[in-house]
Order: structure tokens, then sequence, then C-alpha cells
């Protein structure tokens, strides 16, 4: 027995048997919903600055009773609207009225732990495992208090159990790059990642969009067994077959933001017919309710629709089944459902959404995220093993065009400080690969955050200690060993350790400019275009294209905040200082050779450049951070 009362399945789909069985082990929370308006913000011309309100949802009210409850209608009718709506994934800043109660209680943020949303896209780490997975849901949404590591596993066998995941347990998703579970698997892997927590509040988008016939069958029995075992399922279709329709308990109709049928699913038919509306024989009657809101049946002469339209339907209500439904008996029957449920509601009361609570704390979210952040690397060869073979690819290459710099002029200095300039230049554009990282994993980081998996800094943090020490700095390592002894630099362990440490920063400084861009677009091609601009102005005023002492006043500033300046000042410094090169009888410093270029080289003027491309990876952290928590996390 679960948690909660489910009984641990033997993996096999319900039988018609057990279908046609209407018994409940225990019974589900009822959720009400009544008055709800909501609204979004639509501009009809760029100029325009105050967006005007567009109604997406038009009074709706109506009662979801534990079972299977769908919400169907066609394109743009609200469904996915509504069902986001009373499953507090919407804006609340856009509902004008109405408030959701579930068991007659508010929907607090407790109540939304405790159910549990799946979206039309399954978001999974493709990566991971099928088990993986289940068991990253597991070790974040279970607390520790009340459970151990050992019973967190035995909760991943049993949902692997119930949803017949056993064959593919230990497959991978799958990704671009590497092959994994089919479709129908993957949706009862994100299924299952609900099922964690033991929800008896079940919320699904489309949950057979993309399936094949048969996959979405077998995915609706699998949702009214769990109806069975004491759940609420609410989810909105498009079009289900007759093999999926007969198996809704309960059904909600929309078309253009308003109900015109909500009742016993079995009973739509008759009600329609009821209207003039004639099914034929073996149609589809989802089918037949579509073809109805779009117009493609008419009604019988003597149908009261017709009526509705001319005698009292005011010029503003376009909907005449929309109007003739709140005129029924259903509507009535709704209206004192509500009534009895105590629903007592303030009209111009709006949900109001909390903080999230958390399962688990901080640093342990920090250490299961991190885990995954690892593994995910590992097994994602494109970001780790080809970024560490592209640095010593690349520090093999810079070595050999400037293998062992003599210490004559002018070849002494022309070399090292276009040696320099090279350096600089692949630490920068090296790492673009980062302006990726959270465009990636964006809808990943909405849905697990939104769902209260781990907190947005848990995320950040894990991206950094994560990804920058194995991708960042470790490459960089490598690359600055081969290529500094191949340049035969300064023989200095000093000097050496110096050099890694600039080169470090520099790499460390562009990858936080890539992470300030990643965390605040959502497009490759818009970020490309943001990350490539601020590096090419940063190239061309870092000293080495233009004499900074002689650019003009009003574009002098750019200096200060550009990462190639600070990195080619802090290598010139490095290497320079106290070296001799000689042209025939001529000794040339490198000291000579800084203050012709203004280059302070004080022990305090090297410092302040390490300094300042420090403060610009904080600042830039910081940035990113705040644009991750800044993102619309609401659809």
């Amino acid at each position: 027995m679960l948690p909660d009362g489910d009984t641990v399945g033997d993996g096999e789909l319900s039988t018609e048997a057990e279908e046609a069985t209407v018994y409940f082990q225990i019974p589900g929370p009822t959720l009400t919903f009544q008055n709800i308006r909501y609204c979004v913000g639509v501009k009809k011309h760029i100029l325009q600055r105050h967006p005007e309100d567009k109604e997406i949802l038009k009074g709706v009210s109506g009662v979801m009773k534990p079972g299977m409850n769908a919400i169907l209608g066609p394109t743009g009718s609200g469904k996915t609207s509504l069902l986001d709506v009373i499953a507090g994934r919407k804006d609340p800043r856009g509902l004008r009225s109405g408030q959701v109660l579930v068991d007659s209680q508010v929907m607090t943020s407790d109540i939304r732990l405790r159910s549990a949303y799946v979206v039309q896209d399954d978001i999974l780490m493709g990566t991971l495992t099928v088990r993986e997975n289940l068991q990253f849901s597991a070790s974040l949404r279970l607390s520790r208090r009340e459970f151990s590591t050992d019973e967190k596993t035995l909760k991943v066998n049993a949902v692997i159990r119930e949803l017949g995941l056993q064959d593919c347990a230990d497959t991978k998703i799958g990704t671009e790059f590497i092959r994994g579970v089919s479709g129908g698997e993957k949706k009862r892997c994100s299924i299952g990642m609900e099922l964690i927590t033991s929800p008896s509040l079940l919320f699904l988008d489309e949950p057979t969009t993309g399936l094949d016939a048969n996959t979405a069958n077998s995915i609706i029995r699998l949702l009214h067994k769990l109806s069975r075992n004491g759940k609420t399922i609410i989810f909105s279709i498009h079009q289900p077959r007759y093999s999926i329709f007969r198996q809704f308990d309960y059904l909600t109709l929309m078309n253009r933001g308003e109900v015109i049928f909500a009742g016993q699913a079995e009973k739509a038919v008759g009600y329609f017919e009821g209207l003039g509306y004639k099914c034929e024989p073996f149609n589809n009657p989802a089918d037949f309710f579509l073809d109805i809101t779009n117009g493609e049946i008419a009604p019988s002469p003597d149908s009261p629709v017709p009526g509705l339209s001319i005698t009292s339907m005011s010029s503003e209500d376009k909907n005449p089944l929309a109007l003739f439904y709140r005129q029924s008996e259903l509507c009535s029957a709704v209206e004192e459902q509500l009534k009895q449920l105590g629903q007592a509601l303030d009209p111009g009361a709006a949900v109001v959404r909390e903080k999230t609570c958390y399962a688990t704390p901080f640093h342990y979210q920090l250490l299961v995220v991190c885990w995954r952040t690892v593994r995910n690397i590992l097994r994602n060869p494109q970001t780790s093993y080809a970024q560490l073979a592209l640095n010593i690819f690349f520090g093999i290459l810079v070595g050999l065009i400037y293998y062992q710099i003599p210490n004559t002029i002018p070849e002494a200095l022309q070399n090292r400080i276009g040696a320099f300039f090279f350096l600089v230049i692949n630490m920068i554009f090296g790492n673009l690969s980062a302006v990726e990282l959270f465009i990636n994993e964006r809808v990943l980081f909405i849905h697990e955050n939104a769902s209260g998996y781990y907190r947005t800094s848990v995320y950040f943090l894990s991206k950094v200690f994560a990804d920058l020490i194995p991708n960042r700095i470790v490459p960089v390592f490598l690359f600055s060993g081969v290529s500094y002894f191949m340049m035969g630099l300064k023989n200095s362990t000093d000097a050496f350790f110096l050099y890694c440490l600039t080169m470090s920063l520099v790499s460390l400084a562009a990858v936080s400019l890539a992470f300030l861009v990643s965390a605040s677009v959502g497009s490759f091609a818009v970020a490309n275009v943001l990350i490539a601009l601020p590096y090419v102005f940063m190239m061309v005023f870092g000293g080495f294209l233009v004499n900074l002492n002689s650019m003009l006043d009003w574009l002098s500033w750019l200096k200060w905040v550009s990462i190639f300046r600070y990195g080619l000042n802090a290598l010139t410094i490095n290497e320079m200082k106290g070296s001799r090169f000689t042209n025939n009888f001529t000794v040339v410093t490198g000291e000579m050779y800084m203050t012709e270029q203004g280059i302070d080289y004080s022990p305090w003027g090297f410092w302040q450049n390490l300094v300042a491309l420090l403060g610009i990876m904080l600042v830039c952290m910081l940035m990113a951070y705040i644009q991750l928590r800044r993102i619309n996390r609401w659809k």
C-alpha cells in the first residue's frame, strides 16, 4: 500500500471489467471554481504602451469530482487556460474574478505541493534513465524527515511497477544524440515523476498529444486505473477516439472561453440531441461535439438554439450554445452543487500565489541537483569531452604557431603580444558554448521550479559548481600548460601559475557574460547576437587593435569593461616584467616596452587587472541569477 492508499499494480493496464468499475478506494478531493474570468494583455502594434485586455475565460464555473474529468474543446476554446487557472499555473494578475477551492479550501502552496501537474510536452532529463529521473523527483519532493533513502527507493520501484515501466527502467530517456525510450514510455515517466508524491489531485495538459492511437489509449487507461485508486484526474484533451472517450466520468465542453456542457460524459450526446443536433450512428461523440462547436453540423429547424440567437441573445453574446447551457438544468445543478459545497465567493476576489514551500533543505537540494548536472555533463560528450579536446588541440596549435619565441627584437615583442592576444581571443570566443546552458534547460527549469523541486538559487549554483569547474577551469589549465612551455615563455614557476590564473579568470569572465545572456533570452539566435556584440566591442577596445591613449574621450570609457584589456595587460605584465630583449648591441627591457604602452607594471598594476576580471565575473553572475529569478514561469 502506498502512502496515500494507492495499491501497487502489477504493471499491466486495466481490463474492460476494471474500467467498468466505479469504485474508489479512497475518494479524491473535489475541486470547485466559480465565475472564473481570465484576461491576457495584447498589443495591437509595437508602439502601443499599454496592452489591451483580451478575455480568455468568460465567467466559467464548474465542479471536478473524483474520477476522470475531461476538458474538451476545439483549438482556442480556452480548455488549456481553464486547466492552468484551476491548477495555479497561470499568472494570477490576469485573473479578474473567481476563486478555486479544493474540498472547500482555497488553493494554497501546500495544496499545490500535494497536487501534481503533467505538462503537454514531456520535460525530462534525456541523459538520465527512467529510474534516475524518478529517483531525482523522489529525492527532492519527499521529505527527508518522513522518508528514508531506502523508503524513497521502494517508492520509486512501486511507481515503476504501477506504470509498467520495468522493461525500460534502466534505459535513458533519450536526446538528439542518444536513442531512448518510446513516446508512450516517456509519457508514463512524466506521469510517474508526479506520482512520486502520491498526489490525490492530478492535472494533465493534453496527455495524448503526439502519441499514436494505441499508445494514447493505453495512457488514458492508465489514468483511468489511477482514478479508481482514489485520485481526482483533471485533463484537457483535443480530439479523443471513442475508446478513450468512453472512459471519461465527467466532461466539460468549452467553446470561445465559455462552458457549453458540464456533467456526466455519458449524458453529453443526449443533451445535444435535445438541442436538435443529431449524432449519426457509429460517429465518435468527441468528433460530434467538435463538429457542433465548429458549425459543421446544423441543428434541426425546431431546435431552441436558433430561437435563442434571435430573442434572448444580446448583441455582445455570440455563443448561443453557452447561453443555452447557462439557462439549462445542468448549469442549475452545478450552481446547486457549488452552494452545497460551501462555495462562498467574493466576486472581486483573486487568487494570490503564496511563497513556495519545499520538502527538502537548501544544502540537500544543492547536492542532488549538482549530482544530476555532473551526470548529465559526463553523459553528454558534446559539452564535456569535446570542450577538453578542443582546449588541448588549440593549446598545441598556439604552441606550434609561436613555438619557442626568441628573445631578439623585434620578434620577441611582436610575437609575445600577438600570442597573448590570440590566447585571450581563444579563451573568450571558445566559451561561446556557455550561451546555450540555460536556454537548453529553460523549460525543464521552469517546470521543476514551479513544481517545488528546488529553489532558483540551487539550480544556479549547481550550474556554477558543476559546469564551471569541469568545463571551464580544468580544460583551461591543460590549455595553459601545453601552450606556455611550447611558446618558451618566462621560465619561472610563479610566472606559470600567474599565467594559468589569468587565463582562468579571463575564461570565467567570458563565461559569466554568456551566462547572463543565456539567462536573459530564450532563443539561440538572439543569444548569439547579444553575446557576439559585447565580445567584439571588448576586442576592439582591448588595447591591441586600437591605441587606447589616442581614443576619443567619449569612447575611452569602453576600455574599463573590456575583458580583452585586463587579460592582455595581465599577461603582458607577467611575461615582460624583469625580461630583457636584445638587438645586436641594444638591450630593451620589458619595463621599457610597458612604459611606452602606458601599462602600469607595479605589483598593484598586475593584480588590479585580475581584480577587474573577478569583478566582471561576479557582477555578471549576480545579474544572471537575477535574470533567472525574473523568468516568466507562467504560461
